[in-house]
């Protein structure tokens, strides 16, 4: 049964800009300051890892190991289901009409906190490397960090140069992108100051398109294929209609973003899945080697170590690929963590987090006080089975129309634990709802369904709550330079 929102819902969600959230509030900041590794990905969906059994040929040692012996929370969600967007949520803590950076090239307002300031102002040698890419950031050192490596946009995988604290190293020699990330990496935390805590965020370029895997891992699925989604066919043979599916969708099919011209090719999607998958295996070895060294200084029970992805991928659900809408699988990111000393191993704790949720985590465990203009929570007492670890009640979505892409229109959206709303702005087209518990493929749209009808109202009613108590009530528009369709410059920073 949906959950009634209480008639002082406007008033709670206003309360999320002081820092409330939708859990319990934190508990008072522990003393002891705790080293933290976060590791992001790019485009890794929440369910392609091995232990999962989603693609029974996909092997992911190192991940797997972290979801034994720690967490892995299966209901992760972001913001925005777009890189740079997303990727400045996690680091300031806030909603994509907070901080303004609503697409690929949206400019920083030159406003923004992000949380590794807070660590550095409280002690912490805190460190960067790999892919900033938020809105029209170049590879310049930012703040909150005393070590810097970075790239403009989204990089290359091979031969990459590199700015490190301000000069620019170029690599050759067929150098991968994520192993000279790991390597660096490693070779700080091992250079590091020893008598300080530690922050380290390592940020993979890994898996974004176009997929090139390491070469030693090339050829290591070749010739294997995904069982395809049970949304694959409908947008092609009509079925959409009958299941009451926006129109938008059916006619994104043959598009950048669909099944039968992606990224405006004619690829096999198995053999782009099989690039996807080997491409990922580099980021697993990572994952090892960071492990291996905390292991190596005895630091591997003590440190959280946090894996999670900037946002999911669809592989054919609705006749789609890529991310930016609301199903569950562009919108679900992969959260393993992993800390020994602060909860017991192999739990699969289905509450819902958000990647707003991030940065008042870390800064908790680091022992500094949450800033206000923070409305996340920290989901440790989830982890640790705490009295106050309910989690959220539900997750709230947002994506702006791109004029570079513009096939999929601006969405807004909520989610509990059994229902999800997604309503469209700026096209003709109708809203969707959707049963999870009994239509987890998302596949009948209930929007039309007259026992729905008091549910939907609440939701929608919910949504502009929750946009009138943190401020999002206007489009953030900005003047951006745009690129035409298909040309090179846009081809490699989709």
């Amino acid at each position: 049964m949906y959950i009634k929102f209480k008639s002082v819902l406007l008033f709670f969600y206003m309360g999320l800009l002081f820092g409330n959230g939708l859990y319990a509030i934190n508990p008072e900041p522990k003393k002891k300051p705790r080293n933290v590794i976060f590791i992001l990905t790019d485009d890794h969906r929440y369910d392609y890892m091995g232990f999962t059994g989603k693609v029974p040929w996909l092997k992911t040692p190192h991940m797997d190991r972290l979801a034994k012996e720690g967490a892995y929370l299966p209901n992760t969600f972001v913001t925005t289901s777009l890189c740079s967007p997303s990727r400045a949520s996690i680091l300031t803590g806030q909603f994509s009409h907070n901080h303004t950076i609503i697409d690929n090239y949206s400019p920083d307002p030159g406003n923004l906190t992000y949380f590794p300031q807070y660590l550095q102002k409280a002690g912490y040698q805190t460190s960067f490397f790999g892919k900033w890419h938020m809105g029209d950031h170049g590879d310049e050192p930012q703040p909150g960090f005393s070590h810097w490596e970075s790239f403009p946009g989204q990089g290359v995988y091979y031969d990459p140069t590199i700015n490190i604290n301000g000069k620019r190293v170029a690599y050759k020699d067929s150098t991968y992108i994520t192993d000279l990330l790991t390597e660096h990496a490693i070779d700080w935390l091992d250079k590091r100051d020893r008598k300080k805590p530690f922050f380290m965020y390592l940020s993979h370029k890994a898996v974004h398109g176009m997929f090139k895997p390491a070469r030693r891992h090339k050829g290591t699925y070749q010739g294997k294929k995904i069982t395809l989604p049970a949304t694959y066919e409908q947008t092609k043979t009509g079925e959409y209609r009958d299941l009451k599916w926006p129109q938008w969708v059916a006619d994104q099919r043959i598009s950048w973003h669909g099944v039968d011209f992606m990224y405006h090719d004619n690829r096999d999607i198995h053999e782009m899945v099989v690039a996807y998958c080997e491409t990922l295996l580099g980021v697993d070895e990572s994952v090892g080697s960071v492990m291996e060294y905390l292991e190596k200084e005895g630091l591997d029970d003590s440190t959280l170590v946090i894996y999670m992805g900037d946002n999911g991928f669809s592989w054919g659900e609705h006749g789609l690929i890529d991310k930016r809408h609301f199903y569950e699988e562009s919108v679900k990111v992969p959260l393993l963590v992993r800390c020994p000393e602060l909860f017991k191993g192999g739990d699969t704790p289905q509450q819902m987090v958000q990647s707003i949720d991030i940065a008042p985590t870390i800064l908790a465990e680091a022992g500094v006080k949450q800033p206000e203009h923070m409305p996340g929570v920290s989901f440790i007492p989830v982890l640790t089975g705490s009295d106050q670890g309910k989690g959220r009640e539900e997750v709230f979505y947002e994506y702006y129309w791109e004029h570079d892409f513009p096939m999929t229109p601006t969405v807004f959206g909520m989610r509990n634990d059994r229902y999800k709303f997604i309503r469209y702005h700026g096209i003709w087209d109708r809203s969707e709802l959707y049963d999870l518990k009994n239509d987890p493929d998302e596949k009948y749209n209930l929007i039309a369904e007259p026992d729905k009808q008091e549910m939907i109202k609440s939701m929608s009613s919910a949504i502009y709550e929750w946009l009138e108590g943190t401020d999002g009530m206007n489009i953030p528009l900005k003047k951006t330079v745009k690129y035409r369709f298909g040309d090179y410059k846009h081809k490699n920073e989709y």
